[in-house]
């Protein structure tokens, strides 16, 4: 039976300009989260804080928010918030300052929780909005947290990310204006796009795809194919890099519904044990899982029509120039260059990823024995 669908929240903006909305939004007091220093140096911190300011509203910034945020981070700006009292939670930034911000406000709401853990299964997940509404305002073109449920945030003791999703954590406003991805320099340009494109492709092939999903994930995919590398060459060309926001979050309209596949589960794997950066590690294995994949009939089926709406005919080979027209390497032995340490870990990896919450919904599930092959593989390059 088919599950209901939630195609984002409330309100949900793009295009440039838009984000003079924060005008329209009714608010007293608003926290803004922040990663390091681009939204202060591009000034768009400043032209967030000036359009609050407009409406009478107090603003708060929350900053510090690091890349795979922890759960440390969580709970520093949750008690932040808890002392300001904002009635809007802004989260402006990228993926992870996004998904920190999302899990800060369910601590905010609820200061009684004090560990990770009471947000994972089979706990019930706490009801939001009693203190505030969610408003994400997205600096990179990938991750697509401003309509998704889903959050990452990894154990302060041991890394080891966890992936937590729920609808009550779908933000209420999403603020997708172009010009706030401008100052993207060319690599996360690339990373993260590449991480919408295997947003889209994932949720073609899932087992829960849909009529809607699929049409939102194939134009999404067949946009980033097209403009991602313009975008990586030439970061100031606003319409492309429109094209792309709007790509990713429609991708991420379709993945939040339909779910995912062993790209994200392998990725979430070695981000846990090696700290590779997400999109990256999207990127470099999406080829190897495409391949993977093709031997289920309907996932090979859907692989070719892509393909060729792409103009081509192999998917996996599209994939793999296009990666090195980006410059992201081919085997991971490229970036994680202790082969003693990952070749001694597989078992656990392999255990890992065959657990996360995106392999069930893989064309094929795998053995642990074909997680450790393909993890192998991706290493060496094969």
């Amino acid at each position: 039976m088919m599950r209901p669908m939630k195609l984002a929240g409330s309100q949900l903006l793009f295009g440039e300009g838009c984000l003079e909305h924060l005008k329209a939004i009714s608010t007293q007091k608003a926290s803004i989260v922040i990663g390091g220093s681009s939204m202060v140096k591009s000034g768009i911190l400043d032209k967030v804080k000036e359009y609050l300011a407009e409406i009478g509203a107090e603003t708060q910034v929350i900053e510090g928010v690091e890349p795979d945020p922890s759960f440390a981070t969580v709970m520093r700006g949750a008690k932040e918030m808890q002392e300001f009292g904002p009635d809007l939670i802004i989260a402006l930034g990228g993926g992870s300052v996004m998904d920190a911000a999302k899990t800060m406000w369910v601590y905010y709401e609820h200061p009684e929780l004090d560990s990770l853990e009471a947000l994972l299964p089979p706990n019930e997940f706490p009801k939001l909005r009693e203190k505030a509404i969610f408003c994400c305002i997205p600096s990179t073109a990938g991750t697509a947290s401003e309509v998704s449920r889903s959050v990452v945030i990894s154990d302060t003791e041991t890394g080891i990310k966890h992936g937590i999703g729920n609808m009550e954590m779908m933000p209420d406003i999403a603020i997708c204006d172009p010009e706030v991805t401008r100052s993207m320099p060319p690599r996360i340009t690339a990373e993260t796009g590449m991480d919408a494109l295997t947003h889209a492709l994932e949720a073609l092939a899932s087992t829960r795809a849909n009529y809607i999903g699929d049409v939102l994930a194939t134009q999404a995919a067949l946009d980033i194919m097209e403009n991602l590398p313009k975008a990586y060459k030439d970061g100031n060309d606003m319409q492309v890099r429109e094209t792309m926001l709007n790509a990713s979050m429609a991708a991420g309209l379709a993945f939040t519904n339909v779910s995912l596949g062993i790209v994200h589960s392998m990725a979430h794997t070695l981000g846990s044990y090696f700290h590779t950066a997400h999109g990256l590690g999207d990127a470099m294995l999406l080829p190897y899982i495409i391949r993977f994949n093709s031997r289920d009939e309907r996932a090979a089926r859907i692989y070719k029509e892509f393909a060729q709406k792409a103009g081509g005919e192999d998917l996996a080979a599209m994939v793999d120039v296009l990666n090195k027209e980006l410059n992201i390497p081919h085997a991971f032995k490229e970036i994680i260059p202790d082969e003693e340490k990952y070749m001694s870990i597989l078992e656990e990896m392999a255990e890992m990823a065959k657990a996360d919450g995106c392999t069930k919904t893989n064309p094929i599930i795998p053995t642990i024995e074909e997680l450790k092959e393909l993890f192998i593989k991706a290493y060496k390059g094969e």
